[in-house]
């Protein structure tokens, strides 16, 4: 374990006041990258998983997509659970997401997310069909039948906000 891991007050000049403790985002990032041992990971991947890895033991910047999957992590760890729809909500529009992460082998999926510790809420991520009339209607029911559950529908362009624009004006 190194220092920074638990002590270093620098390596939050990232993250402002977001209230998260140091150990929890550790955890988070822990939990992000590891995989079990039969898993194969995309070759391409492995570079995504090793920088994710680098911010217990340096100095790294925190991009979107990281800042993202920690702010996530917090709040499953604080019982709070997450759907998450889209047309490319698991993976990321442009690859910057991926949280399901696919076998290259046998295509078993997993949400390592979901495994930060055995008492957290979990994630959903869906990736939606192309009908965000549809789409959007759905989770805005799902959100009012389930208020304890934080429901996101990525919308990745405006177009896609425009095709729901009826649902949004109504609810």
């Amino acid at each position: 374990m190194s220092s920074r891991e638990v002590s270093d007050p620098n390596c939050l000049r990232h993250f402002g006041g977001t209230g998260v403790s140091l150990e929890k985002l550790n955890s988070i990032i822990k939990a992000i990258t590891t995989l079990p041992d039969d898993f194969n990971l995309n070759p391409k991947l492995n570079k995504f998983i090793e920088y994710r890895k680098d911010f217990l033991t340096k100095n790294i910047p925190v991009d979107w997509s990281l800042a993202e999957t920690l702010a996530f992590g917090s709040l499953l760890l604080e019982d709070n659970p997450i759907r998450l729809s889209g047309q490319d909500s698991t993976r990321g529009t442009f690859s910057q997401r991926h949280i399901v992460l696919t076998d290259v082998n046998d295509g078993k999926e997993i949400i390592l997310l979901n495994n930060i510790n055995e008492n957290q809420a979990k994630i959903e991520p869906l990736d939606s069909l192309l009908s965000e009339a549809a789409v959007l209607g759905f989770e805005y029911g799902y959100s009012v039948a389930d208020p304890v559950t934080l429901v996101i529908w990525e919308a990745q362009f405006g177009d896609f906000a425009n095709a729901a624009q009826v649902i949004i004006d109504n609810f």
